[in-house]
């Protein structure tokens, strides 16, 4: 169980660091350039998931995957976040057009489930065993 805790922990941090480069991204392009909520939580979401691929097979998940079969691997991650990325779209959604909140409030709702989602299917389909 200390094990999962501390894995879990690296998680959060390499989570909060990419929930900060989502943030910045989702400002820049939806205060900054205008684009619409959603096209601009995809793009911010895409790019904070190239990071958080790096940095979390670095730091926080032991791949089950061989060097030479890292593309499944990658591939795998990529399915998930495009799991992630549906979620985090439909959420965002709910909490901006059905329910009406702000697109960071509902931002920081939606990250904080999206994050649980993503820690425990990539420790199933990702993590050695």
């Amino acid at each position: 169980m200390k094990s999962l805790i501390q894995q879990f922990s690296k998680f959060v941090v390499i989570g909060g660091l990419t929930t900060a480069l989502d943030f910045i991204i989702l400002y820049l392009l939806y205060d900054g350039w205008s684009l619409h909520y959603l096209i601009s939580t995809a793009v911010a979401f895409i790019l904070s998931t190239v990071f958080n691929y790096l940095a979390s097979m670095r730091y926080v998940f032991v791949s089950r995957y061989a060097v030479h079969e890292r593309h499944r691997e990658a591939l795998t991650f990529l399915f998930l976040s495009v799991l992630g990325l549906a979620l985090t779209q439909g959420l965002m959604y709910t909490c901006v057009d059905l329910l009406q909140l702000n697109v960071f409030l509902g931002k920081v709702l939606v990250t904080g489930i999206v994050m649980f989602f993503n820690f425990f299917t990539r420790k199933i389909f990702i993590e050695a065993k």
